[in-house]
């Protein structure tokens, strides 16, 4: 609760946490956005592909020139400006960096980044959530391991959900549910960047007009970011996850309580302590009133009469039995808030969420029949689309994790909506990112695979 309190003491202490910025594309540029007004925090350096793109993202979210004129990285840190450069590795070894924001998008440039700074005694907060789905425990432990703080992003919903889930462990309530909204109908699997904008209601122009990313977008509309973003959480809390994919029930936020409840109480999960993504339209379509898409919410119980009574008291809106009770956050504000994983980090050493354990993964499944031959292009794009599954049915399957499932040639027929396993596809074993991701299979697999 005092954050800002001891960012507003380092700031007069003369100490500003100094942080590094790998890719200033939008997620990024937000973060920019806000720097400059968050006592406290000095960002010494960006690193990025493109530079020039960099200085025009800052100048877009309204810094100053003069901000940024340091000549090297050192000059930066003396100065109190911000150098603009190439090289992440100067900035992630820098000595007097204290965080990294690992920004890209990239999740095989995500994890060698994660892990250099990890060598060089930097926390890091991750917001390439594609990289922590397929290998975020392992990152963990590295972290620790260093004597660092690895983190998810606050502002995206991962984190955010973790938030409101460990303030309900906090309070004493059992999670029943726990997710994120998004807008969805089952053909949307099948999307590809040539048809997203017309499931989005814009025109190819108008998308055009705005520099919009249709890959970057499909990978939302397609299921696959929700797949990918349900994994880190459930991988964060604990909470399980359906046995063959979201279910992505049609809800109001008056309705989430009612429909997050055990299929044997008249809801759509398996069982209690579930993470689930609830859709803003209805099955036919039509757009549901007080949606939760671009939010994040938690379900509890009340397990005693007295706790149901005091909801019924504080009219607080639950479902028919008054047992079930779910709080909400209809907005999620992205990289305007990844300052507060910044602070956390940095000032009380702790994650705003973090994987503790393999229960979740999100895997590459054919949107159309492959062949032999054929290149994966990964998530949001033409190929394949990616579902959530238990750890246990993933690893028993050998699935490819849909963040490695990039520019790798198929080498046997796969069917429409299969999941690819290892045997389905040549893979290019050298990256750090394939050998992390094998060494967490190892390390995590689930307890049945162990002793079988």
């Amino acid at each position: 609760m005092n954050l800002h309190a001891k960012l507003q003491r380092r700031q007069a202490e003369g100490r500003p946490i100094r942080v590094g910025l790998i890719g200033a594309g939008k997620f990024g540029s937000m973060y920019l956005a806000q720097v400059p007004r968050t006592p406290g925090v000095h960002l010494a350096g960006i690193a990025d592909l493109s530079p020039a793109n960099a200085r025009a993202n800052l100048a877009r979210v309204g810094w100053e020139p003069a901000r940024t004129e340091a000549a090297s990285l050192d000059a930066a840190v003396k100065a109190g400006t911000t150098h603009v450069g190439e090289d992440w590795q100067a900035l992630v070894r820098h000595p007097a960096i204290d965080v990294i924001v690992e920004c890209t998008g990239h999740p095989i440039a995500a994890v060698d980044h994660c892990l250099e700074a990890f060598a060089h005694g930097k926390h890091v907060v991750n917001v390439t959530v594609e990289a922590d789905a397929f290998c975020g425990p392992l990152l963990a432990r590295k972290a620790a391991e260093a004597g660092v703080v690895y983190s998810l992003a606050f502002g995206d919903q991962p984190a955010l959900i973790c938030d409101l889930v460990d303030w309900a462990r906090t309070c004493g309530f059992p999670v029943v549910a726990a997710g994120r909204g998004h807008k969805w109908l089952p053909h949307f699997s099948e999307s590809t960047p040539e048809t997203v904008w017309g499931y989005y209601g814009l025109t190819p122009e108008q998308a055009k007009r705005g520099g919009l990313n249709p890959k970057m977008f499909n990978s939302f509309l397609d299921g696959s970011k929700p797949s990918i973003e349900s994994t880190a959480v459930s991988n964060a809390t604990g909470l399980a996850v359906p046995s063959n994919g979201l279910l992505y029930p049609p809800a109001s936020v008056e309705d989430i309580p009612y429909v997050t409840r055990p299929k044997s109480e008249g809801g759509v999960l398996e069982r209690k302590g579930m993470v689930e993504v609830i859709s803003s339209l209805e099955a036919d379509g039509r757009k549901i009133p007080y949606d939760i898409r671009m939010g994040v919410w938690v379900t509890v119980e009340a397990e005693t009469e007295y706790i149901k009574n005091c909801f019924e008291e504080y009219n607080a809106h639950t479902d028919p039995s008054g047992r079930y009770f779910t709080l909400y956050k209809r907005w999620h504000l992205i990289g305007l808030e990844v300052g507060v994983s910044v602070a956390s980090v940095a000032l009380r050493g702790e994650p705003t969420g973090v994987a503790t354990a393999w229960n979740a993964d999100v895997v590459a499944t054919a949107k159309r029949d492959l062949q032999p031959g054929e290149v994966l292009d990964g998530e949001g794009g033409y190929t394949v689309w990616g579902k959530l599954l238990p750890a246990e049915k993933s690893a028993r399957l050998g699935g490819v994790p849909l963040g490695l499932a990039h520019d790798v040639k198929v080498v046997r027929p796969v069917r429409k909506g299969q999941s690819l396993s290892w045997s389905d596809v040549a893979i290019d074993t050298s990256t750090r990112a394939w050998q992390v991701r094998k060494q967490m299979e190892d390390l995590f697999a689930p307890p049945v695979l162990k002793a079988a």
